[in-house]
């Protein structure tokens, strides 16, 4: 009897140790991070900057978290639109974002409803200066080319922009107080805007060199002002706007991957230390030089910072420079 006993005591341990097992595999496979693919929202369409960025690191982080990284162009509202996804997305790390200066310039503007505490930041990806081209066949060799036909005929030139509220918007405005008035043509697609500039249609475009780098390379723009303090390396006989005594020179280009800020704090740590070491790759050296944006690497925190400050720029300009109602509901049509 005592035998039997112990043998029903043993039978049952094993039951409850076996069932304590099977609850908690789920368990164990929840904890695992990254369980499942990744979704990456790329912010603005095909062929810009934003879409060429988010699918480098999705292809370079792919074989680092071990799991798919499939890509989405969810564009509209200066990018607001794919960031409204990200927010409504589950806050589990499996969705990450394109997060851009051009959409912190709109934040800043009033053109959608987001503001940098409503993110964590991956990383800095890249940043640059913007400029200002014109295409092969201008009859402006030189800024102050431009500045002299602008000041003598006011709204008479076109240049191309990614839309109002944006850094684009906020240099014309400023441009327009030294009396270089230029009228801003915004487009949503990245494409159609370097169209607009190569074929003519527009009289320049403003934008940084990494997104028409293949134009820049065929001759088919040329840059004629760097809005920065320095002289850009890849373009020494660029004047900047320092040098002529325009106070434009803090609005750089930035891009950035971001997630919800209600992402547990492991799993960004998890997101930043791929970033990291994606940075450091011979791969993404060649593409960011290639594209005139390598940056030093950023941790998530000083990311964070960056973007705070830049948000908190673009603020004090638009105090200056106000965005309109009109231009307002033009930018979030597009």
């Amino acid at each position: 009897m005592a035998m039997c006993s112990a043998r029903r005591t043993l039978t049952a341990s094993l039951t409850v140790a076996m069932a304590g097992a099977l609850l908690a595999a789920p368990a164990m496979a929840q904890d695992k991070y990254p369980s499942r693919p990744i979704d990456v929202i790329v912010t603005f369409g095909p062929g810009g900057g934003a879409d060429l960025m988010g699918r480098k690191f999705a292809q370079l982080a792919e074989p680092l978290l071990g799991v798919a990284m499939p890509v989405a162009n969810i564009s509209g509202a200066s990018g607001n639109a794919g960031l409204t996804r990200l927010l409504t997305d589950a806050a589990d790390g499996h969705s990450v974002a394109t997060l851009i200066a051009l959409s912190v310039s709109a934040w800043a503007a009033g053109i959608g409803n987001h503001n940098p505490d409503q993110f964590a930041f991956v990383g800095m990806m890249q940043s640059s200066p913007s400029m200002l081209f014109v295409n092969k066949d201008s009859k402006f060799k030189t800024f102050k080319d431009l500045e002299d036909f602008a000041k003598a005929n006011p709204g008479k030139l076109r240049c191309a922009t990614s839309g109002y509220g944006t850094m684009d918007d906020i240099t014309l405005k400023y441009l327009a107080t030294k009396g270089i008035k230029i009228v801003n043509v915004p487009f949503a697609k990245p494409a159609e805007r370097y169209a607009s500039a190569v074929g003519g249609h527009t009289d320049l475009i403003y934008e940084e060199p990494g997104d028409v780098a293949q134009f820049l390379k065929s001759g088919d723009l040329r840059p004629i002002i760097v809005f920065d303090e320095s002289r850009h390396e890849s373009f020494k006989d660029v004047i900047t706007s320092k040098e002529l005594g325009l106070e434009i020179n803090d609005l750089p280009n930035f891009r950035t991957i971001a997630v919800s800020a209600k992402t547990d704090p492991a799993k960004i740590a998890t997101l930043g230390a791929a970033t990291a070491k994606i940075l450091a790759t011979p791969e993404w050296k060649e593409f960011c030089s290639g594209t005139y944006t390598c940056t030093k690497p950023l941790s998530p925190e000083e990311t964070k910072e960056t973007v705070k400050k830049f948000y908190d720029t673009v603020k004090g300009y638009l105090e200056k420079f106000p965005t309109t109602a009109e231009e307002k509901a033009a930018s979030k049509k597009k």
